[in-house]
């Protein structure tokens, strides 16, 4: 026959039980402030990514010959210039964290950086060879590169509702968040100023070479418009300009340049030529 437990025996029970029920509750309120606990605010989920890093480029200064003296005031404003173009696309490095597709730093800041230094290393060359050999080769030194260096936490938001259900919210290009949509809508075309009736005659010794870079130009300005349409979708509200048409400028800066070098070589130098440059998007 069993004996009962005495009082103060089930009064230890009791206490140990709830002891238990408390310890076992609180595991399970922690638990779930645990899982409902979010590592940043406002529905956005903190993570590290790669710093927007740097712009290397090659020195132009140390491949110059002797550079006269009658030369010497423009080619330092040139190549002040060089330096404030790199010191410009770092800093767009930075302003453009997130925006645009796979190859958005090429298109829109390396390609645009690259065009301005053949401009500003052709207008270097032209200056020194005024009163002395035109130095060659130069444009070798204007492609630049990206030196990836550094974190930044950066928070990634979530995808509304609306992007979820099919929104085109843009590749991850330099580095981090969803890009908005900035070349959408209808494609449009590129138009440009006519530069080969703005020019006046032209010498035979330079017909071949201001040839070429007309047909340049016409070429430059249908890649311009197919880019247009293999990026609908891409970038920030200011896509088509920084990554097309602000390109698409610099490029025919340095070809209208070159047109006009040639013809100055046996003939009096057009000038003004490079207002002819900028190009609009027609819808």
């Amino acid at each position: 026959m069993s004996r009962a437990l005495p009082k103060y025996n089930k009064r230890r029970v009791t206490f140990i039980g709830g002891a238990a029920a408390l310890a076992l509750s609180g595991t399970v309120i922690a638990g779930f402030a645990l899982a409902g606990e979010t590592s940043g605010k406002s529905g956005t989920a903190a993570r590290t990514l790669a710093g927007p890093g740097t712009v290397s480029c090659p020195d132009v200064r140390s491949k110059l010959p002797a550079v006269p003296a009658t030369a010497k005031a423009e080619v330092d404003r040139n190549l002040a210039l060089l330096d404030t173009q790199i010191q410009e696309a770092d800093k767009r490095l930075v302003d453009t964290v997130g925006q645009g597709g796979p190859n958005f730093v090429q298109n829109a800041i390396l390609g645009p950086l690259k065009d301005k230094r053949v401009a500003t290393v052709n207008r270097i060359a032209t200056a020194i060879g005024r009163t002395a050999a035109r130095p060659q080769g130069l444009d070798a030194l204007a492609p630049c590169t990206l030196n990836a260096g550094g974190n930044a936490t950066a928070a990634t938001p979530k995808a509304t509702p609306t992007q979820q259900a099919g929104g085109n919210t843009g590749n991850t290009g330099n580095g981090g968040n969803a890009g908005s949509s900035g070349n959408a809508g209808a494609v449009g075309t590129i138009s440009c100023p006519d530069v080969r009736s703005k020019l006046p005659a032209v010498p035979a010794t330079a017909k071949a070479e201001v040839d070429r870079n007309l047909a340049l130009l016409d070429t430059q300005i249908q890649e311009a418009d197919k880019r247009l349409v293999d990026t609908v979708g891409q970038g920030g509200p200011n896509f088509v300009q920084n990554a097309i048409l602000g390109p698409l400028k610099d490029k025919r800066v340095a070809a209208i340049d070159r047109i006009a070098i040639s013809i100055g070589r046996t003939a009096a130098k057009p000038q003004g030529l490079n207002s002819l440059a900028a190009c609009t998007l027609t819808k």
